[in-house]
């Protein structure tokens, strides 16, 4: 039996769930502290029985009190543990890739050129299908090996060195050239990207090239393709002519 597929997305950061939490009053152990000084400075506290009464005393006001004020209830955010796959290689990609779109993401806030900034959320994009489509598809793992291993840590050098040059205040003709450098690249990099993922979608075109081409056949055969409709309407034409 086919195992179903679990519908996994790689998010930048653990995913975040809200939990309700009681943020108990502070007026109850007011209270209790109250009643131990009213009654000291009412009763000497000499005699056990005395600290008997007033332990009951602030027991019954703590209780009280706490029924008047039961505290505030406040939703707070918690991260969700990611789930495992329970393969210790397919971990390591889903460490890495969430890794690598943090960095990815601030980069991008570092950097003020709407422009360029564009294409890093592109690149951002990208990159992000291409974690996913192997988190649907573990066998496809060796593909995305120099991706990972050279190209997108590479990429991740140009635009930390960019946003370095960037923040210097001067644009002198080696910063200004090595920046533009960095620009002219990002167009690369986003198509060499692109073209990543594309090839991980290799074989699927190449599945639905030949059911076309098995389906083409088989209505061929059965004459229930146009190509049939369109020679038996020729052969009835003939007949009427002839």
């Amino acid at each position: 039996m086919k195992k179903e597929k679990k519908n996994r997305s790689l998010q930048i950061q653990p995913e975040e769930t809200k939990v309700k939490v009681i943020r108990p009053s502070p007026i109850p152990l007011y209270a209790v502290a109250a009643c131990w000084v009213l009654y000291a400075l009412l009763f000497p506290l000499s005699r056990l029985t005395d600290f008997f009464i007033v332990s009951c005393i602030s027991l019954a006001a703590f209780f009280s009190f706490r029924k008047i004020f039961p505290g505030k209830t406040e939703e707070i955010e918690q991260p969700v543990e990611q789930e495992e796959t329970g393969d210790d290689a397919m971990d390591r990609v889903i460490t890495e890739g969430r890794d690598y779109l943090r960095q990815i993401r601030e980069v991008n806030d570092g950097i003020p050129d709407p422009v360029l900034s564009e294409k890093i959320y592109r690149l951002e994009d990208v990159t992000r299908k291409i974690f996913d489509h192997i988190l649907q598809n573990p066998e496809k793992m060796p593909q995305i090996r120099k991706f990972m291993g050279y190209y997108l840590p590479t990429t991740l050098k140009l635009l930390r060195a960019y946003e370095t040059l960037d923040k210097q205040g001067v644009k002198g003709e080696n910063i200004r050239s090595s920046m533009h450098d960095v620009e002219m690249m990002m167009d690369t990099i986003i198509a060499a990207f692109e073209k990543q993922l594309d090839n991980l979608f290799q074989e699927e075109a190449l599945d639905i090239s030949s059911d076309i081409s098995v389906m083409e056949t088989m209505l061929a055969q059965e004459g229930l393709s146009a190509d049939s409709f369109s020679t038996g309407d020729e052969t009835k034409s003939a007949h009427k002519q002839a």
